[in-house]
């Protein structure tokens, strides 16, 4: 059965130092999987550098960022290739949660356009399997697709865009 995941939002504290970040200020965001789910860790610059958390394996991304400053318009970080890096970093996970995160971050490439649907068979196990590429690329994936209802992915979505929030 699939699960729920929920990932933190950012708090605007590092995760290493306690430090608060000000209005300005770049910091490290990463998702790393904890357990059977998924944490968001910010990180700020000089702990980022000590902790070696980028070549990880529970590392699934990792982004630069910053505190917005006050009455700033808020705006959603969408560097597409931290969503692919991302998607090679889920890839051959049996996981639950892993799998219904790279799917939907595959639709969420499609629906850029960067990712192509080149057509679905089953995979030796039994489920469904889309193979796709890069837009322009030889790049060739295969995604399992966890049969999520539009509800579970709206809600996988929704939390994508949380994790990825530019702003605090």
């Amino acid at each position: 059965m699939e699960k729920d995941y929920e990932i933190s939002r950012p708090n605007r504290v590092c995760c290493r130092c306690g430090a608060s970040f000000a209005a300005g200020q770049e910091f490290m965001a990463a998702v790393r999987e904890d357990g059977e789910a998924f944490a968001r860790q910010d990180c700020c610059l000089g702990c980022w550098e000590a902790s070696g958390w980028a070549d990880e394996p529970a590392v699934v991304g990792v982004w630069r960022t910053r505190v917005p400053a006050p009455k700033e318009k808020k705006r959603l970080f969408v560097d597409d290739a931290v969503l692919v890096e991302f998607l090679d970093r889920l890839a051959g996970s049996d996981e639950p949660a892993r799998v219904s995160f790279r799917f939907v971050l595959a639709l969420v490439l499609m629906r850029k356009k960067l990712l192509v649907y080149d057509g679905s068979a089953k995979g030796p196990d039994g489920r469904d399997v889309w193979r796709m590429h890069l837009k322009g690329a030889d790049q060739a994936y295969e995604v399992i697709d966890p049969h999520m209802d539009e509800e579970r992915i709206a809600e996988a979505s929704r939390h994508l865009g949380e994790i990825l929030e530019a702003q605090l």
